[in-house]
């Protein structure tokens, strides 16, 4: 009986899905984001996810699991090294899905999977924002700002602007 295995199988054998997933993995470490179907990358959010947990607890025995997961020495050193220390103090949720459109020769639903602390973007959006002002209030404060204002007066001119020399010929004539 298979009560409550299920997961997507992906179309793979278990070996081929595995070391697919391996691979994702090792590319999303990598690059820190990567460009695959909607399928693939909930099941990489599951296959990635414990193994970043795991890095946050730099021991010899739990790089040793990573790395008979991953079998990729610069994956694991980013992952322990840079990696887990930027998602110290996050309790989970290491990846964001974002979708993207549908792929144009089977229709299959793309997304872009990526770690979360690793998008600038997103990253200055979280920021606070200065509070917009309205219309109505600028109008006010410009015109205090002119009933504030010392008016200047002009100085008398002195002296006319010297003729061009143009108009002093036509007056000679």
């Amino acid at each position: 009986m298979r009560h409550n295995k299920n997961f997507n199988h992906l179309g793979r054998q278990a070996s081929h899905r595995n070391a697919m997933l391996a691979n994702m993995a090792v590319s999303l470490i990598k690059h820190k984001r990567i460009n695959t179907t909607l399928a693939k990358a909930k099941e990489l959010r599951k296959f990635v996810e414990p193994l970043i947990t795991k890095s946050k607890d730099d021991t010899t025995a739990s790089r040793r699991v990573v790395f008979s997961v991953l079998q990729n020495k610069e994956a694991v050193t980013l992952l322990f090294g840079e990696i887990s220390s930027r998602i110290a103090n996050r309790p989970g949720g290491y990846t964001r899905i974002l979708k993207t459109g549908f792929r144009l020769g089977d229709a299959a639903q793309m997304c872009l999977i990526e770690l979360v602390d690793y998008n600038e973007g997103m990253l200055k959006d979280n920021a606070p924002k200065k509070k917009a002002k309205t219309r109505r209030s600028t109008k006010k404060a410009a015109a205090q700002d002119v009933e504030a204002a010392p008016v200047k007066e002009k100085a008398p001119a002195t002296e006319a602007p010297a003729e061009t020399p143009a108009k002093e010929e036509k007056a000679a004539e």
